[in-house]
């Protein structure tokens, strides 16, 4: 901004020099266009710095709140387990239905916490990467093994190819399993249907490549600029209801891009979406 003020005052000196004869009058003008230009200045920049203030604010209380939460959720999952399991006196069929749809709701509620204390943590620059050597394609058929009865009960095929002889990357481990188990999810909860997900895992030039296809939804052309943005989610998806908060995107795009990769997409709506990361060898 005072590069702008600088080259204004110029600008109106020269002007004036040039149009008015009256060298007080020149020094006015400028004096009076530095001084309205400084005024500007001032409100932008306290404009700025309460908004910055408002977005500290508004992760910190997102991070409290759910830290708060965290404990009185974990305790009601822990009390609707041990009444699941009889040992505290026989429960009747009706019951154990009940128990079961609390127990699935507080499940849902823990990812959503754990979800906003992640975002809260990437908009604070406070989450955390540990980096360590490990193998990307242990690290997937771990997750696959885990992900196989979610989906088989929802009627999906998962197949996995990986090229030989793949050297290990030096990244966070925990964070890196946290984008494959978001975009593994999206690609079966959005497949209607019998459907296959496809997970690829090559090396590009100086980069892991790693590559989820699924057979799904899709998304929406006009949507698609907005996919790693939070909270969102496409009306085509809203459709079948599927679960989700729209933030599992945005928080692997920030993990990738803090491990020095890049992430993107590709899709065709009622055809299916490809996603993909790449990580730095070194």
């Amino acid at each position: 901004m005072g590069l702008v003020i600088t080259i204004s005052a110029l600008t109106a000196y020269a002007i004036g020099t040039r149009y008015v004869e009256d060298p007080r009058m020149v020094a006015l003008m400028v004096l009076l266009t530095t001084a309205i230009l400084f005024i500007i200045a001032i409100i932008i920049t306290n404009s700025f710095e309460r908004l910055a203030e408002a977005n500290r604010m508004k992760s910190e209380f997102v991070g409290i709140v759910s830290h708060q939460l965290r404990s009185p959720l974990s305790n009601l999952k822990w009390a609707t387990e041990l009444l699941m399991s009889g040992k505290l006196g026989k429960t009747e069929e009706k019951q154990t239905e009940y128990f079961k749809i609390l127990k699935e709701n507080s499940d849902r509620m823990g990812e959503l916490i754990k979800d906003l204390l992640i975002v809260s943590r990437i908009e604070t620059a406070k989450l955390p990467i540990k980096k360590v050597e490990f193998s990307l394609e242990d690290l997937v058929k771990e997750l696959i093994k885990e992900f196989r009865p979610f989906a088989q009960a929802s009627n999906v095929e998962i197949e996995f190819q990986a090229k030989r002889n793949l050297p290990k990357i030096f990244a966070d481990p925990s964070q890196i399993r946290l984008v494959i188990e978001n975009l593994s999810d999206n690609a079966i909860r959005y497949i209607n249907g019998k459907g296959v997900v496809e997970i690829k895992v090559e090396r590009k030039e100086k980069n892991l490549y790693l590559e989820i296809r699924d057979t799904g939804v899709g998304i929406p052309e006009e949507e698609q600029k907005y996919i790693f943005q939070k909270f969102f989610r496409s009306e085509n998806v809203l459709k079948y209801q599927t679960q989700g908060s729209g933030l599992g995107l945005y928080i692997s795009r920030a993990i990738i891009e803090k491990s020095g990769g890049k992430i993107g997409f590709k899709s065709e709506e009622n055809k299916g979406s490809t996603f993909w990361f790449t990580l730095p060898l070194k």
